[in-house]
Order: structure tokens, then sequence, then C-alpha cells
């Protein structure tokens, strides 16, 4: 069964959400049945190339107290789901080429090693301070994730993947995505937004007894 998730990398929830499903999906003993296919969404289509603190970013778009909050309590929440998440390391930065690297994952190597490369993206991003628009640290992750190093730095180095990626985001817009984490299953059900394992779990379920 293939399970689709629309997600940005520099979105927590995001994070946490596909940090979710592969627990629901382990919890249902499911792994050897269920795929989880990445696809692209930018929040800040516009963001710069050039990597600065998010922290800066946040504090601009929500004040600082609220962005101080909301941080708080996205690490909490992180935290109790056992994740990291660092945002006073985390590098904000356009997410085009680390969606582009995504594309070619699962067009060469699958579901799975793109929903491996996904979670490194992720925690290079919100718990290691990454720059998720340098290509020699995007060679590094994919190579880990089982893509080979040197298809993924010629691929860098060209506009392989620039249109289609592009073309994706566009669309989903025009399909009416505008919240991200939005997992679609293949009974047609959605999950849209802030979830919980167990939410994701019931999905499943439901989704599989069809």
């Amino acid at each position: 069964m293939k399970v689709e998730v629309y997600g940005d990398i520099a979105c927590p929830w995001c994070r946490l959400g596909t940090h979710q499903f592969h627990r629901a999906v382990a919890a249902a003993g499911a792994e050897p049945d269920v795929e989880l296919v990445h696809r692209p969404y930018q929040l800040l289509p516009d963001a710069s190339e050039e990597p600065r603190p998010l922290m800066d970013t946040v504090v601009e778009m929500f004040g600082p107290d609220q962005a101080e909050a909301m941080v708080t309590e996205m690490a909490r929440v992180g935290a109790g789901e056992g994740i990291e998440y660092r945002f006073d390391r985390a590098m904000a930065v356009n997410t085009l080429t680390a969606h582009r690297l995504l594309w070619l994952a699962l067009r060469e190597r699958g579901a799975a090693v793109q929903a491996a490369l996904a979670t490194a993206l992720f925690d290079a991003y919100f718990r290691d301070g990454v720059n998720v628009a340098d290509h020699a640290r995007l060679t590094e992750l994919a190579e880990r994730a089982g893509l080979d190093g040197d298809r993924v730095r010629d691929f860098l180095a060209t506009e392989e993947g620039v249109a289609e990626v592009r073309e994706q985001v566009a669309a989903a817009r025009r399909d009416g995505v505008t919240t991200v984490p939005r997992f679609v299953f293949e009974d047609g059900a959605l999950i849209v937004g802030v979830t919980s394992t167990e939410a994701l779990g019931d999905a499943l379920r439901q989704a599989r007894g069809r």
C-alpha cells in the first residue's frame, strides 16, 4: 500500500508527522506492506539560497515573544516523541534542492531510500544545523541513505529535476494543498496538519482493510 505525504523539509510538523507515521507502521507490523512517498511542498518558495539562522526568520514573522514560545513548545512536543529539535542551530534556506534530491531518490532507488533520505534531511535541518542547499552536505546525506555519490554530485550540478519538482509543488497548490503535512491514503482518506501516531495508525488499518 502506498501513502503519499506532502511536506517541506523546513516544516517541523512535517518532521514530526513522518516520524509518527513510521512509528504507526511499525506498531501495526506493516513495514513490508506500506511505503511512504514524499511529495514536495514549499512553505517559502521564495526563500533565499543563502542560509541564515532560522530563529531570525521566525522572529521576523511572529515577533520575539511568540517565536520563543512556538519553538519552545515544538521542542517539548518533539522530545516527547523522541525527536530532537535544535532551533538555535537550524539554518533557514530554500528547500528546492533538497526536494530535487528526494525526487531523484524516489525515481532511481524507490520509496524506502527516499524515506530514509527524508529523515536524514529533517535531522540535518532541525537537529544538526546543516545547510540543506549545500551540495557537498547533500551528497553526504544521500550516500548514507543509499544513493550513489557520483550520481548525486553530477545530478546536483545540473538543472535536472528542477522543472519537475516545481511543477509538483505548483500542482499541489492547484489541488488545494495549503497545510502540511498532508497524508493521502490509497482509500482516499486524508490526514492534514497536526496529527498523532494513533490517528495515523487508525487510518492505516482502515486503508488496509479496504
